[in-house]
């Protein structure tokens, strides 16, 4: 509990974007001794478009990149980013080493996250978080049928956005939709979607 509670400070102070608040979550990832306060701290740090940021990203998947398990939390960590560049990283780790398709705990860890994790980038006004979506569920349908169905009712929800998000969504549905070789699984969640 008093991890818990010093990792949720320290994302409240890193919101401040003062000194001592950077400082203290660069200590934090030098000295800790556990894998809940390194990741709490690098989770903060990603949200920053710092040079350090980069760095301790890459030192956390050198250090891990024996374990899949810590490497999709790395993946999640970098697909949460609320930075205006985080789905163009997301497509460039699609094609990390470390990330394959047909793995589900992978697909779940970087494009999971960014579709049903990620309201802010996700949901951008262009539609292009939108877009991403159904290029990649209509890759993974061919793969795992159940990943894609579950991945695509992400837009399923369009009713509760505004009148522009929603056309945005409702026509990235019916892009799936309109795949000759659609999934029943998929099929179905966006037939009733749109029903």
């Amino acid at each position: 509990a008093e991890r818990s509670l010093k990792n949720l400070c320290l994302t409240y102070m890193m919101e401040t974007i003062r000194g001592e608040a950077r400082n203290l979550c660069f200590t934090q990832l030098e000295k800790s001794h556990n894998m809940t306060d390194t990741l709490a701290a690098l989770s903060s740090l990603a949200q920053y478009d710092w040079a350090e940021s980069d760095e301790y990203l890459q030192r956390f998947y050198r250090q891990w990149e024996h374990d899949p398990q810590v490497v999709d939390k790395w993946f999640a960590i970098q697909a949460g980013s609320r930075l205006p560049g985080t789905l163009q990283r997301v497509k460039t780790l699609l094609d990390h080493p470390a990330f394959r398709l047909t793995n589900p705990n992978k697909v779940r860890a970087l494009i999971g996250r960014f579709c049903m994790g990620n309201q802010i980038r996700f949901h951008a006004a262009d539609g292009e978080g939108y877009r991403f979506l159904a290029d990649q569920v209509s890759a993974l349908d061919r793969i795992n049928p159940q990943m894609a169905a579950r991945l695509i009712s992400s837009l399923s929800r369009w009713r509760r956005y505004d009148p522009a998000r929603q056309a945005l969504m409702q026509d990235e549905l019916k892009r799936v939709l309109a795949a000759p070789d659609t999934s029943k699984d998929v099929f179905e969640i966006v037939s009733k979607s749109l029903g």
